[in-house]
């Protein structure tokens, strides 16, 4: 668009409704596509119209007009029928890895899991909480001491109840890193349906988007993390301008990293990587060095960005598959819930668990740069659509419901469980114009 940019103006449709809606400037994807965010501060019933302006013109099919009431992140009103909500939310009707998780449980019983659960997981690794979701109500204890990343399942579960209504369903979800049922199909006894935010090979726990993803994309526009989106409008120069090397910055979780550090040093022509705290291993810290702490932005001003794993899946690749680098990642045993739509040579360059080849895959980027900026572009277009904001509240809502279709007795409140309450909005207005069912209805 050169020097003028694109003005894009949210207002309440009716004349008569204010509200306040947070607009700021579109994000340049730098392909000639936009992202534009905004935020409401409070809910209005006619309707929303959007105008996009390019000078004082309107573009791109400006104006839109949204006809239905359209609600701000903190009111709480559920569609009540969930299929109706799912259209309109353009849910795939099929995730793949929902699928492939749920086939060692054709059924789950919640009294067996009551009992095994509690007394097996919460006491080793003391990182699992359980919920039970009545009436789009959130229940939930905490079994363990490891147990404070719940405030991110508390957030994203509450959000939801506050769009659709949720199944009734009880679960377990583990909130530490590791997965942790490791029993096949055809042990005695058999394996338990935890939920976790990391998968691995060799384990059969069932996966949701990690807190990572899902906090970054409830908190966009609102923290001062890097969302999301955020990342697609700063990829740094143009590929022909990047540095021809490739990047790594992380902490001291893993050993890979420390080698990679050595590479670095014996080849820094081709990579600079750096470990920026030491926590693991401190006693490398005087031989390796200490690099400084760098801007997430800042690491696309390189072509090329090595991912490798952390104490699990390193949190960092959707946001690094999102910028314009080639991706060279590190084979692992541990998987996001999306890494399943992804291939190797198409989406990514895949290197040794060892790293022994990543020195050639790097001298092979250099050579073929065609290829690799077709792979990199391949990899950033898929991880936009599986990415997307709407696909986490999908991906979340039909976990639950797989899980509440094959529940073979009724979630109940148990001991020790309390109500997670919704958030207490004072700033905003919210009036619900769906009938809640009363008491007597259900």
């Amino acid at each position: 668009p050169g020097r003028t940019q694109f003005k894009v103006v949210i207002k309440a449709l009716s004349p008569k409704e204010v509200t306040r809606i947070y607009t700021p400037r579109p994000l340049d994807r730098n392909d000639g596509t936009f992202l534009m965010r905004y935020r409401m501060y409070g809910s209005v019933t006619k309707g929303l119209k959007i105008e996009i302006l390019y000078g004082d013109q309107h573009v791109a099919q400006s104006p839109y007009i949204l006809k239905e009431p359209v609600y701000h992140e903190y009111c709480d009103c559920p569609e009540e029928d969930p299929e109706v909500w799912q259209d309109m939310m353009s849910c795939p009707s099929q995730e793949p890895q929902i699928t492939e998780d749920f086939i060692s449980f054709p059924t789950i019983d919640l009294q067996l899991m009551l009992k095994e659960i509690p007394a097996k997981f919460s006491q080793a690794r003391g990182a699992i909480v359980h919920y039970t979701i009545l009436d789009n109500h959130i229940y939930r204890r905490s079994l363990g001491k490891y147990t404070d990343f719940k405030m991110f399942s508390d957030e994203m579960f509450l959000s939801l109840a506050r769009k659709v209504r949720l199944p009734d369903v009880e679960f377990y979800l583990n909130v530490g890193d590791w997965p942790v049922e490791h029993r096949k199909a055809n042990d005695t006894p058999g394996p338990v349906p935890v939920i976790s935010w990391c998968g691995s090979v060799d384990s059969r726990d069932i996966v949701l988007p990690t807190y990572d993803v899902t906090h970054s994309t409830l908190e966009t526009l609102r923290g001062v993390t890097n969302d999301l989106l955020s990342i697609q409008g700063n990829t740094g120069p143009f590929w022909e301008n990047k540095t021809e090397r490739a990047l790594f910055r992380g902490r001291d979780s893993r050993e890979e990293r420390l080698h990679l550090v050595k590479l670095s040093k014996e080849n820094p022509e081709l990579l600079d990587a750096g470990i920026t705290g030491y926590f693991f291993f401190r006693e490398k810290e005087k031989e390796l060095g200490k690099a400084q702490l760098m801007g997430f932005f800042d690491f696309f001003k390189y072509k090329y960005q090595v991912n490798v794993d952390g104490t699990v899946a390193a949190y960092r690749f959707p946001y690094l598959l999102l910028g314009d680098s080639l991706v060279l990642k590190q084979d692992s045993q541990y998987y996001e819930h999306f890494y399943i739509g992804l291939k190797p040579w198409k989406h990514y360059v895949p290197v040794k668990r060892n790293l022994e080849d990543l020195l050639e895959k790097i001298e092979w980027a250099k050579e073929n740069d065609e290829e690799a900026r077709k792979i990199a572009k391949e990899g950033q277009l898929i991880a936009r659509e599986l990415l997307q904001p709407h696909r986490f509240y999908c991906y979340y809502y039909k976990v639950l419901q797989k899980y509440a279709e094959r529940q073979a007795s009724k979630p109940e409140i148990r001991d020790g469980m309390e109500l997670v309450p919704q958030p207490d909005d004072r700033d905003s207005v919210c009036s619900c114009h769906r009938k809640k069912p009363l008491r007597e209805d259900l």
